[in-house]
């Protein structure tokens, strides 16, 4: 690019496109009444004849009146919302358009594919730059569109970076005008795609400007180096034929956002998610690893997946998912976690994912529904705990539910109850305490393959995993991919995290040293099992910590830093306690602080407490008790900017998952 502006930095795109077999047109070339028109009126932004002709050459199979009848379909597409207009395009791309047809006197259902991909050199690819659109009496011209068998699937907007307004920040604010100009454009928008000629960032047509990122391999196997130009390795990365495929049959989503005000409205906005770089490459390596693993002669061992928390693990986890599914024959995919909230949150991202996954996902209720999920011929997504591979009372062998070699395992948080498979031996005692003998019981990760003895486990993690850690990779295998916190910091997949020590002291009075005096004779009884030891420390160390005078001390810390910080910029945050009990002490102490920020309805206040309780505990904490819906709505709450709720305290809910 000798001289540097936008028609240099486009001109440079499509040559960039075309030596990645592109073919160009310029949008002039295209328009109604030229010599080469492919559209009727600027209205119009579908190239109609390239479409026919593509639904002729894949699908030779159905009748050239049915293929007109799916072509007819696309264009009525025209609801007044474009997330949902957006939505049934992207289920046509990666479905077909469900037709029915007569072939000797009976009816067949069958599907008009859009774009063929198996073979990608059946379909049309075709660069437009300066595309004018009217509608609305409005007229716009995107820089360049990309066009697949004749729809506008990419959106470019570019700027110049020698001038000071054109920014990346501008070519996004272009593109929400566009969207609300020329919405028909974006009907059929997979990617948008923002870039000054060095740096570069893609999203969905209904992305926050924060959630542009780079694509930062032109392979998934050298990562870009920082000098190296933006927009090539994004062209060249994402943009190759079988990439851009690949990706917009697997790597797209539509989650629903269930949202209700004051009085009751309920409102659901579709959200489009698409992968970042490091999710298709990884993901990517994990169905070869899988695949290979899971063969006749596969060691069973899927890998290891390592992105930081806050980058998009469940995300991936469910773009791993909807694409085995064709990939493997009919699979049954099991989704471990150890705990309850992370088995609902996880639950809950893939059952809005149930386009891509083409089922409903199932939760394990108990353990007997477990084993009935379990025990099918094939198919089908699962959702459990860990902790319900439980043999019956006195087992230590689990019945085997499965021996099919097609199931695969994901395990969430791969590092954590996944490597009990030794023996050992506990007491069992009567119910006046007295031992009876020796039992030999093992943990549940040895219970899970008794029950499915030929599965294949791929672990999923978001903590670092130490260097010496020799169990993860002996139980899943070799680590697939790893993305650190660094990284993902850089990429502005995750933002930065820092830390400053804010200590309380913990001042001991003579209470105190005597709970501590109790609880090193306490300790110190040999009698005692190791759980009941842990829970009396537990219990000791609770009331120090928890004192009263160090939760006051704590509370007005906490205001304190908080109105200083929200002076500067206004952000929200999360208190982490030891306890519930410490929890809503906590919170009584701060609201003392501040009352004006306590609200007794749970769509109102600034500050709140997440927790759960139960009918044997205090009156104190149940009256911060949540339900599942509630803590959903809380956070709803809590990740809208504008709404007054900034301040939540919690005990371990939320502290994976929320992002």
């Amino acid at each position: 690019m000798s001289k540097l502006n936008e028609d240099a930095i486009e001109r440079w795109a499509i040559e960039e496109l075309e030596a990645l077999g592109w073919a160009y047109l310029s949008g002039p070339e295209i328009a109604p009444e030229s010599e080469t028109a492919e559209r009727s009126s600027f209205a119009e932004v579908l190239l109609k004849g390239r479409l026919a002709a593509a639904l002729a050459r894949i699908n030779p199979h159905i009748p050239l009146a049915v293929q007109q009848e799916a072509l007819k379909q696309i264009e009525r597409i025209n609801s007044p919302s474009l997330m949902e207009n957006n939505q049934l395009i992207h289920t046509y791309l990666t479905e077909g358009v469900a037709v029915e047809y007569r072939v000797g006197g009976q009816v067949r259902g069958d599907r008009v594919q859009l774009i063929d991909f198996e073979q990608i050199d059946q379909n049309d690819y075709l660069a437009v730059n300066q595309l004018t659109v009217i509608e609305n009496n409005q007229q716009k011209r995107p820089d360049l569109v990309l066009y697949v068998n004749g729809l506008p699937l990419v959106l470019f907007e570019l700027k110049n970076p020698i001038r000071e307004q054109a920014t990346l920040v501008s070519a996004y604010r272009q593109i929400q005008t566009y969207k609300r100009r020329i919405p028909s454009l974006f009907n059929f928008n997979a990617i948008c795609i923002i870039s000054d000629g060095a740096d570069a960032l893609a999203g969905s047509v209904s992305a926050a400007y924060s959630r542009f990122l780079a694509w930062k391999s032109k392979d998934g196997k050298i990562a870009a180096k920082r000098k190296d130009n933006q927009l090539e390795v994004l062209i060249k990365g994402l943009l190759n034929k079988a990439t851009l495929l690949d990706y917009l049959r697997f790597f797209i989503v539509f989650e629903q956002n269930k949202t209700e005000d004051e009085q009751g409205l309920i409102r659901i906005e579709s959200i489009k998610k698409i992968a970042a770089y490091h999710q298709y490459y990884a993901v990517n390596r994990a169905i070869e690893s899988v695949v290979s693993a899971s063969a006749a002669d596969g060691n069973r061992k899927g890998g290891v997946v390592w992105h930081t928390q806050g980058s998009g693990k469940s995300l991936s986890m469910v773009f791993f998912a909807g694409k085995l599914v064709l990939n493997l024959n009919n699979p049954t995919i099991l989704v471990i976690t150890d705990r309850n909230d992370l088995d609902d949150q996880l639950f809950d991202t893939f059952a809005s994912s149930k386009q891509l996954l083409r089922q409903e996902p199932v939760q394990a209720e108990n353990r007997q529904h477990l084993k009935e999920l379990l025990k099918v011929a094939a198919g089908g997504i699962v959702f459990s705990t860990i902790q319900k591979f439980q043999p019956e009372a006195g087992q230590n062998i689990y019945e085997t539910l499965s021996e099919r070699k097609n199931i695969i395992v994901l395990a969430d948080e791969a590092h954590r109850t996944q490597y009990g498979f030794r023996a050992k031996s506990i007491e069992e005692k009567d119910a006046e305490g007295h031992v009876l003998g020796q039992r030999i019981v093992y943990g549940f990760a040895k219970y899970m393959r008794d029950a499915l003895p030929n599965a294949t486990y791929l672990g999923f993690t978001g903590t670092p995993v130490e260097k010496a850690d020799v169990n993860t990779p002996a139980v899943f295998g070799h680590y697939i991919d790893i993305y650190d916190i660094a990284q993902a910091v850089e990429d502005g997949a995750t933002v930065p995290i820092y830390y400053e020590s804010r200590l309380v002291k913990v001042n001991i009075s003579e209470e105190g040293k005597s709970l501590i005096g109790e609880l090193e004779e306490e300790l110190s009884e040999t009698e005692e099992s190791e759980k009941q030891r842990a829970k009396s420390k537990w219990s000791r160390i609770e009331a120090i910590v928890g004192s009263p005078a160090r939760i006051r001390q704590v509370a007005k810390d906490i205001v304190f830093h908080f109105e200083q910080r929200q002076a500067i910029f206004e952000g929200k945050g999360m208190i982490v306690c030891m306890s519930r009990a410490i929890a809503v002490r906590l919170y009584a102490e701060i609201v003392a602080l501040r009352p004006d920020w306590h609200k007794e309805e749970q769509s109102k206040g600034a500050i709140k407490v997440v927790m759960t309780a139960s009918s044997s505990d205090s009156e104190e904490l149940q009256r911060h008790h949540t339900t599942k819906k509630q803590r959903k709505a809380l956070a709803d709450r809590m990740k809208d900017a504008d709404d007054e709720l900034k301040l939540v305290i919690v005990r371990d809910m939320w502290l994976t998952g929320f992002d």
